[in-house]
């Protein structure tokens, strides 16, 4: 059994995490977030120590190397500004990571972290769930069986209400914008489908994104956005639409334990790194400088 700590309790995706550590036997041993709200904790591990504050998160964590009880694993959830810093102190303290996506804003700071992963002999994993999907294997499988080139076109609109612009992830410089907060996964995705990057064409906005995307096996035209008025309908939910040589792909449903799955691949040791994320980082980071 894996022992756990946990940085960001409070937030939407950490419960994702809390509930992968419990379906892989794991144990969580101690939670910090600034926010207090983390009740939901009850019904998985009662007995997590709770800190408020980070630095006392941080002292409690080190005390582990002398105790019997080793934290194998920190998980982070935190905003996407801090995780950097976050993982920084989980490998300080002798332990691997787990972090919620993005790993880190730009491609320096994963040069940063690949060094600091061979100095502490440590691994740095990170969450690409869409890897794990049944749908999305099942194509890359397919893909495989042709040489042929393939038009993509991909859509995803998830609206959020007022509060998401006075929040961190409506501040551009704590999230890195809606390319960051829900592109990531898709532009993974399709770099791990059709090979990596050739060129791009891009216009951001401060709520949606799109453009074109030329891959080494694939010419994908992209739509992101958080806006309503986007939806080609009036309920208020997500829409993905992911269209492939004119055949679409439903991958609307699945996601409920790809967290689980996720986190049962890096205690097998085939998690994802810093070197699999790297080129959607990369893309993304491109594009905004471009932008």
């Amino acid at each position: 059994m894996k022992n756990f700590a946990l940085i960001g309790a409070a937030g939407y995706i950490a419960k994702r995490h809390v509930e992968a550590i419990k379906d892989n036997k794991g144990e969580l041993l101690m939670i910090s977030d600034p926010n207090d709200n983390v009740g939901y904790i009850d019904r998985f591990f009662p007995d997590s120590l709770f800190f408020k504050e980070i630095e006392r998160f941080d002292r409690e964590l080190s005390r582990y190397d002398y105790k019997k009880k080793k934290i194998d694993y920190v998980s982070i959830c935190s905003p996407n500004y801090l995780h950097d810093s976050h993982i920084r102190l989980a490998l300080r303290n002798n332990c691997n990571v787990i972090c919620e996506k993005p790993l880190v804003l730009k491609t320096e700071h994963l040069k940063m972290l690949s060094k600091l992963e061979e100095k502490f002999d440590r691994k740095i994993y990170t969450i690409l769930q869409l890897r794990h999907h049944d749908v999305i294997k099942s194509l890359k499988s397919e893909l495989k069986k042709t040489k042929s080139r393939n038009i993509v076109d991909l859509e995803y609109i998830t609206p959020r209400g007022k509060w998401y612009d006075y929040s961190w992830k409506g501040n551009f410089d704590k999230s890195g914008g809606v390319l960051f907060n829900i592109g990531i996964h898709f532009f993974d995705m399709l770099i791990w489908l059709f090979g990596p990057v050739v060129e791009y064409e891009s216009t951001i906005e401060k709520k949606s994104a799109y453009g074109l995307i030329k891959l080494q096996n694939a010419d994908v035209k992209f739509k992101l956005s958080i806006q309503k008025k986007d939806l080609p309908y009036d309920e208020w939910k997500p829409y993905r639409n992911l269209v492939i040589n004119g055949e679409k792909f439903d991958f609307s449903d699945g996601f409920t334990d790809l967290h689980t799955k996720s986190y049962s691949e890096i205690l097998l040791g085939n998690g994802y790194g810093i070197k699999d994320v790297y080129p959607a980082i990369q893309l993304i980071e491109n594009m905004l400088d471009n932008g």
